[in-house]
């Protein structure tokens, strides 16, 4: 078995985990699943689906850089970009949820000169970023989310 097929049976489980964590930081207002002991902070990015129109929220890893905020689409390496990740290409206009505050915000993906500075910086907040660009061919992407009015 090969780590993609892990993948593929894993994802099921991950979603599942994924929508518990949503819900308990959305009831706790992010007071817990925004910073867990040890591990890279979270936030709450809410997604209209690009085909669906269905609306999602998924919690990921974020850094900061100035006033925008950094979100890394790795999928752990998997070979295609994260669902999120084209319903942002294709609805850039979003919200985020970080800790109990909520910004409207606009992504857009990294051009080639801020991805080559702000990379280090995405291992700097989780270090597998870099095992999980070695196990796939594909640039992982950075989301650039700009603020924008409410």
């Amino acid at each position: 078995m090969n780590i993609l097929d892990v993948a593929d049976r894993s994802w099921p489980v991950l979603g599942r985990m994924m929508k518990g964590h949503t819900a308990v930081y959305r009831a706790t207002r992010g007071r817990v699943g925004h910073r867990v002991p040890g591990l890279a902070p979270m936030l709450l990015l809410d997604h209209v689906g690009a085909k669906s129109g269905a609306r999602r929220t998924s919690p990921l890893v974020y850094f900061k850089d100035g006033q925008n905020i950094v979100l890394v689409a790795s999928k752990g390496g998997y070979p295609k970009h994260p669902a999120w990740f084209h319903n942002l290409r294709a609805n850039p206009d979003t919200t985020i949820q970080i800790g109990g505050q909520h910004r409207a915000v606009r992504a857009r993906v990294a051009d080639a000169d801020e991805h080559r500075r702000l990379w280090p910086k995405a291992v700097d907040t989780y270090g597998g970023y870099a095992g999980y660009q070695r196990r796939t061919d594909r640039q992982i992407p950075l989301v650039i989310l700009e603020p924008r009015p409410l």
